[in-house]
């Protein structure tokens, strides 16, 4: 067949109605199911459009504001409803700032890197590092060494161990880190997961709201504690000015405000788990046998093991010590780098193991803030937000206090903490300014509230991990998660009244 007779019979094939009726029908599934896929990703987007070019520009707020405005409404639908991969949206958000706010690529490209983001990024690679280094069994062996084998104080004792990492590691690696721990105590109690579906749930929850009570200890525990911490010195510190030193939060200070919130609730953490679960066993001597023997065939600690807990150490040390001096993201990028000199860990792993797309999704959204405080919209936004809670007596005071935790705590059960504090951040700063409230209080409560995230699967890393375990249900999070949240806002609130105006702020 020569190539005249082959681009005839390829004409009539595309002539013929039954090939054009398949393409058509081909392309027809493609676009409903391309739309219908990505429903939300285009109703944000018409949402975003009709606020800047139908909805008149309020008192108060400038046309820039009103932009800003809509790309975070346009952000937070995103953010809850996923049709698009995260780090999208923060391509968006950069995009939006260039092409709708008018700024310069090279300032947007500024504001996307600060200390804030830098320590989020050494955070990550010293998460990698660590969890390289597969201490989990060791871990577990040592818990139940200090806790005996009751299941009572062997759960106290996860949540304990985990809190404890987690506070400075951040709590999706523990989680990550602990999950073979509890996985491993209820497959040496019983192979059959019908037989130990309540010890599997306090296990398990005492994994993840360990760590996630844990995650508000220090700035390390998670990128919220960041991003508070850069919003703090972006709105209110101001070098010329010795007054508005108080508003660089370094991380000894951190601790000493919320540090003593997480030891408080770590009690709370394993009763109200047991109120709600009813454990098949009271006794795990089983499965600590078993354990035992895991562990003495593993043999003794290696010195690359050592070495790691060594220079974990010299990195918190230079977080305690010297970030006032060089920043928390400069010791957490030199930690990271020291690992991988002294070749505990490979580029490859950091590589593979880092989620940089979260990195600039963070970087994102504080710019994202930052233009909120800059246009006006947080401002306006925090007056609005007053406005509506005067009627109810909520616009001072405790029932600030309260309105800011109870709004704070639904948003980070629908989409991820950093992100939560990263949209309402600037917001509720702006709400203390108008308000006459100290600035640091709302803060903390906004950044602690954030840590809240029981009531669902996808409110933290940490829950997600072990629910992806298969042993636990979607409802089993909204039993106990509604206990926690309440439980862990009355512990804020009394601190916040109490124990923080102590600290000077």
């Amino acid at each position: 067949m020569n190539d005249a007779n082959a681009g005839q019979i390829a004409d009539e094939a595309v002539k013929s109605p039954t090939f054009a009726n398949k393409v058509g029908h081909l392309l027809y599934e493609f676009f409903v199911h391309f739309v219908w896929e990505k429903r939300w990703f285009f109703i944000a987007l018409l949402v975003g459009a009709a606020i800047i070019l139908f909805v008149p520009e309020p008192d108060g707020l400038t046309h820039k504001g009103l932009i800003v405005l809509a790309m975070s409404v346009v952000a937070i639908i995103l953010f809850i409803t996923e049709p698009i991969p995260l780090p999208s949206v923060a391509l968006l958000i950069i995009l939006g700032q260039i092409f709708l706010l008018g700024e310069d690529s090279a300032t947007v490209a500024r504001s996307l890197w600060n200390d804030s983001v830098l320590f989020i990024l050494g955070s990550l690679m010293l998460a990698v590092a660590v969890v390289k280094q597969k201490l989990d069994k060791r871990i577990a062996w040592l818990i139940v060494r200090m806790t005996g084998t009751k299941t009572t104080r062997i759960c106290f004792g996860i949540s304990a161990v985990s809190g404890v990492l987690a506070s400075f590691i951040g709590e999706h690696t523990v989680a990550a880190m602990m999950l073979p721990v509890g996985i491993t105590l209820v497959t040496l109690t019983s192979d059959d997961p019908k037989k130990v579906r309540n010890l599997a749930a306090v296990l398990l929850f005492s994994i993840a709201y360990g760590a996630s009570v844990a995650g508000i200890g220090t700035p390390s525990g998670g990128a919220r504690n960041a991003i508070m911490i850069g919003y703090w010195r972006e709105f209110f510190y101001d070098p010329a000015n010795p007054e508005t030193q108080r508003y660089l939060i370094d991380y000894l200070r951190w601790m000493t405000f919320a540090y003593p919130m997480f030891l408080i609730q770590l009690p709370f953490v394993t009763l109200i788990l047991f109120m709600t679960f009813k454990p098949e066993y009271r006794d795990l001597s089983r499965a600590v046998v078993r354990l035992r023997s895991l562990v003495e065939a593993e043999g003794p600690m290696k010195s690359a093991d050592w070495i790691s807990i060594f220079l974990f150490f010299l990195v918190l040390l230079g977080w305690i010590f010297i970030s006032d001096k060089v920043g928390m993201g400069t010791v957490a990028i030199v930690g990271a780098t020291l690992f991988l000199v002294a070749g505990l860990v490979r580029w490859e792993d950091i590589n593979s193991g880092v989620n940089w797309g979260v990195v600039l999704l963070y970087g994102a959204a504080i710019s994202l803030g930052i233009e909120m405080k800059d246009t006006g919209a947080a401002k306006w936004v925090a007056e609005s937000f007053l406005g509506f809670l005067a009627p109810f007596g909520a616009d001072q005071g405790l029932g600030l206090w309260g309105a800011v935790s109870v709004l704070t705590t639904f948003v980070t059960n629908t989409m991820s903490n950093g992100a939560a504090v990263a949209v309402l951040g600037p917001i509720v700063l702006n709400v203390a300014d108008v308000a006459g409230e100290s600035p640091i209080i709302i803060g903390f409560i906004t950044a602690v509230s954030s840590a809240f995230a029981y009531l669902t699967v996808v409110g933290t890393p940490a829950c997600t991990i072990v629910y992806a375990s298969g042993y636990l249900k979607t409802t089993d999070f909204l039993a106990v998660g509604s206990k926690m949240a309440i439980t862990s806002i009355i512990i804020m609130m009394i601190a916040a009244a109490i124990y923080w105006p102590l600290l000077g702020v």
